[in-house]
């Protein structure tokens, strides 16, 4: 079977229909999520607070409904139209922006707390376009994204490289950009189970702390210093949380306000259950 990558640009590839089989495959989504959580894990965030957080290559929004189950708050950022208009149609929490990573990450300096990407970066590699060169548009990439972090914050990607060349590629780079970091593997020894993990650090969190790369798993054991996935994943399926629910009264009103900004005219009126009384009807 082909790369996706090798078959067509990924504005193209993920068309609208591609982009709904994409979405409603309920085996994708949970292998999405459990990635997710995972690169959640490696960026190392602390547990009391909400973090703002990129996501790079955001599609349909299945990474960000993880995010926004954490209780982060997010930006999604992909080139597909089809796979953002199913975000825009889900109402996702998250900003959304059209936007082709290779062409650079737009955004301030400092502006993130942590950046995920899953099942994006490879597709930079690919010269689908004459005008397409892998080794300016991760150059460009990795450096723009380099300056739109907090120093100290982490970049996690999720990827499927094609050979050692590419990642050694993929990784030179990123260090010349200014990252520091490496490579995690999860269960090495397992070629249906093993995930590739680039875990990026922007810098150092402070004077005198040393960012140190997390071990890949190799059981279902849990690797020193990371929570145990797995877990994470159960308590998920049966509704079970570790952080306080986010879909509180403030967080609703806040998506019928999104949802009004962009044009929507089926937003149900406020009521005094969500803190304001219906307007009247005579």
């Amino acid at each position: 079977m082909s790369r996706p990558e090798h078959v067509a640009p990924p504005e193209l590839f993920y068309g609208e229909t591609e982009a709904k089989k994409y979405t409603g495959n309920s085996r994708i989504a949970a292998i999405q999520a459990e990635m997710t959580m995972r690169a959640v894990e490696l960026l190392n965030l602390a547990d009391d607070s909400s973090h703002y957080l990129l996501d790079i290559g955001c599609g349909s929004g299945l990474s960000g409904e993880v995010l926004e189950e954490d209780g982060h708050i997010w930006v999604g950022m992909d080139i597909a139209p089809s796979m953002l208009e199913i975000a825009t149609d889900k109402d996702v929490e998250g900003d959304l922006f059209l936007q082709d990573i290779g062409q650079g990450v737009g955004f301030r300096p400092g502006t993130f707390d942590g950046a995920i990407s899953i099942s994006v970066l490879q597709w930079l590699c690919n010269a689908d376009k004459t005008e397409n060169r892998p080794r300016y548009r991760l150059q460009r990439f990795f450096s723009t994204l380099f300056m739109s972090l907090q120093r100290g914050a982490r970049a996690v990607f999720q990827f499927y490289p094609e050979n050692d060349t590419q990642v050694e590629m993929i990784m030179g780079i990123a260090m010349k950009c200014g990252f520091t970091g490496g490579l995690v593997v999860d269960y090495p020894n397992s070629k249906k189970a093993r995930k590739f993990y680039l875990c990026l650090f922007a810098g150092q969190a402070a004077a005198g702390q040393k960012q140190e790369l997390p071990q890949g798993l190799d059981t279902i054991e849990t690797a020193s210093g990371v929570a145990n996935t797995e877990t994470r994943i159960h308590n998920r399926a049966r509704g079970k949380k570790s952080r306080k629910p986010v879909k509180d009264t403030d967080w609703i009103l806040r998506k019928k306000e999104l949802a009004r900004k962009r044009g929507a005219k089926d937003v149900p009126l406020d009521s005094k259950y969500t803190g304001r009384k219906r307007k009247p009807r005579f």
